[in-house]
């Protein structure tokens, strides 16, 4: 800390030695008096002031220097303060109720104070004397409006139903916020999915991701075509600013290479869009799982048998194919020390009891035995004969029987060998429980897993560099462990153990995986 300090002292005075600016709203003024320097202050952490100023923004050492001016914090009663902004799916209910098992958690009295129907404050008090020791104010929107406030430097945090865009991280970093979409500048806070509802008694049951994608580009517009009546098809979505939408075209269009079709109805809220559904006996929507209401949820078919059902444990893994992140996107700034300790709490045991309380799915590891995956082995055994030989199904079964799979699995992005969003969250996750001890004296395999296109040996070898990339980032991110004494090791499958149809690029996405297996 001593060799944090004098460096942050060190850049001050090479900064600050020129004469003093026009009057803003805070001098920082060395002990001597001998160096000042003037601008706004964007956020005082209980620690460090970060300043905006002539020479750009710079972060000083509070307890090197004197602060004057009307802005300046009051350091004997500090309160810490958190802006977060972003998706309202995320922001109305999931949100406040970490906040709240937060405070009742940590001895804080949670009040909430609407302002208006877009923004409330949290306001965190000591239970024993009330003193005000954080506000936490919240805009809720959506997730373009979520970034928008970010890099306009009115949020600290955004949150997120989609990863950022590319345009998005090229201007964060360009702003000094780093790169969002690196190691620890997003964490997944718990897990969504986008499903297909129809109304109660719709005779439609199932359709497969290509054919949904079709529906919502306004390609497939009667029911008859999907084994229904001879009706049109009424189409219902979010609004195009919402994360929900924009990830239904990131992750269901874009594959298909299709855009949504402009005659779909929109709709400003979940509650909104499943209401319509279900009122309408001919409508089709895409909601999120969490607040399908009263609506009846379509399985996800493929051409060669296989079905995918939308239920906590596919959604955790990853097996459902439109499993939705839901994200904090966290700018690589210093938050007050509050603040960090509020997202400490939200990968808590007792934060993914919250978290299932309000109805999404958390991200609290499982582990699931043989015994429970069997459709997965059905899958396997159906294809036996083409690429996949008995001998390849037998070794897996020998190696991963004794053992039990983890929730927490791995995936790539598309075209990439760089791992996704959610699994860089996962790697973190993991890399934490291997730290505290959770899989001491337990046996460890990283199992990479391919699609069925190409040669299959060609496909073990992919699946194999998979599993040992996994293996490589979460060493690296457990800093106070040695990995390499612990019971871990690397396997590999190929393409043995399928979860969806390759037909699809969907499919082939889900089957390209790598999975931890314990015992």
């Amino acid at each position: 800390m001593m060799m944090q300090r004098a460096a942050s002292l060190a850049a001050f005075f090479v900064w600050v030695l020129v004469a003093p600016l026009a009057a803003q709203d805070v001098t920082l003024t060395s002990p001597d008096g001998s160096v000042e320097v003037n601008g706004t202050l964007l956020g005082f952490d209980g620690d460090f002031y970060r300043v905006e100023t002539i020479y750009g923004e710079l972060t000083v050492d509070g307890t090197g220097v004197n602060c004057a001016g009307p802005a300046c914090p009051d350091l004997q009663n500090y309160v810490a303060e958190l802006s977060i902004s972003g998706s309202a799916t995320i922001g109305e209910v999931l949100m406040p109720a970490l906040i709240e098992g937060f405070a009742l958690r940590n001895g804080y009295v949670a009040k909430r104070e609407i302002i208006d129907p877009t923004h409330f404050i949290y306001n965190l008090r000591n239970k024993k004397d009330e003193a005000l020791v954080g506000k936490f104010t919240f805009r809720v929107t959506n997730t373009d409006e979520g970034f928008a406030d970010l890099l306009a430097d009115e949020a600290d945090i955004v949150m997120s139903l989609r990863e950022i865009r590319l345009t998005e991280n090229r201007r964060a970093n360009e702003a000094g916020l780093g790169d969002l979409r690196g190691p620890n500048r997003s964490r997944v806070l718990a897990l969504d999915a986008m499903v297909p509802i129809t109304a109660p008694g719709n005779p439609v049951d199932a359709i497969s991701p290509a054919t949904l994608a079709r529906v919502f580009a306004g390609r497939v517009t009667n029911w008859k075509d999907l084994g229904g009546p001879d009706a049109p098809i009424s189409v219902h979505l979010r609004d195009p600013k919402s994360g929900l939408s924009q990830a239904v075209q990131d992750r269901l269009m874009g594959p298909a290479a299709l855009v949504l079709d402009s005659n779909i109805i929109r709709h400003a809220t979940n509650k909104a869009l499943t209401q319509a559904v279900t009122e309408d006996p001919f409508a089709i929507g895409i909601s999120s799982y969490s607040e399908t209401g009263n609506a009846d949820v379509l399985v996800l078919t493929g051409t060669c048998g296989f079905s995918l059902r939308a239920g906590r444990v596919t959604i955790k893994t990853e097996d459902y194919p439109l499993t939705a992140p839901m994200f904090l996107y966290i700018p690589a700034r210093r938050l007050p020390q509050l603040a960090r300790e509020f997202l400490t709490f939200t990968r808590s045991p007792s934060a993914q009891i919250v978290i299932r309380r309000a109805g999404f799915v958390d991200q609290a590891p499982e582990e699931l035995s043989i015994n429970q995956q069997g459709d997965r082995f059905a899958n396997a055994i159906s294809l036996i004969g083409t690429e996949i030989v008995l001998a390849d199904l037998k070794r897996l079964v020998t190696v991963l029987s004794p053992m039990k799979r983890l929730s927490t699995s791995f995936r790539f992005r598309a075209g990439s060998s760089a791992l996704d969003a959610q699994s860089l969250s996962n790697v973190q996750q993991l890399a934490r429980a291997i730290e505290t001890g959770v899989y001491d004296e337990r046996s460890v395999t990283f199992v990479g897993f391919s699609d069925g296109q190409g040669p299959a040996d060609g496909n073990k070898r992919i699946a194999l560099r998979r599993a040992n990339t996994v293996l490589a980032a979460v060493k690296k991110a457990a800093e106070t462990v040695d990995l390499d004494t612990l019971n871990i090791s690397v396997e590999a499958f190929g393409e043995a153990l399928p979860m969806a149809c390759d037909d699809s690029a969907w499919g082939r996405q889900v089957n390209r995986r790598v999975e931890v297996w314990v015992r």
